[in-house]
């Protein structure tokens, strides 16, 4: 009976493939949504167990590759809270504008204090959080 370890053997293949699957999606950076709110203003939905380090990243991502600007920094204008874009969601709306309440809030990275801000560079740091490179070892 050779079938036997052949079959077993592709069984156990196909089965391997979604844990692969998790194991890469886990460590690959979840996009947030991104909804504009006026050509400056835009708001981050929450998602995925996103916390501020992703937040700051989607919003950065959002300046630089959508608004084109790389050089500025974004401003918290709308802490966390109920979406403005998105029913039932939690949302966190910035601008790349300063909107005249900006506050120091030295090394954090809330997304709770209207005017908190960061250099759109700065922010854009967070992305690289998830990325893995030729060599790295996993946890």
């Amino acid at each position: 009976m050779v079938r036997f370890p052949i079959l077993a053997g592709a069984a156990l293949a196909v089965t391997a493939l979604p844990v692969a699957a998790q194991v890469v999606s886990a460590f690959s950076e979840p996009r947030l949504p991104v909804n504009r709110l006026s050509n400056t203003t835009f708001e981050v939905i929450e998602k995925y167990g996103a916390g501020p380090r992703q937040i700051w990243c989607a919003a950065a991502d959002y300046a630089i590759n959508t608004l084109g600007d790389d050089r500025g920094r974004i401003y918290v204008v709308t802490p966390r809270g109920p979406a403005q874009t998105a029913a039932g969601a939690k949302g966190v709306a910035f601008s790349t504008q300063d909107p005249g309440i900006a506050v120091s809030t030295g090394y954090s990275v809330t997304t709770d204090v209207a005017g908190a801000n960061l250099l759109i560079i700065h922010a854009e740091q967070f992305c690289n959080d998830y990325l893995i490179e030729p060599g790295d070892t996993l946890p």
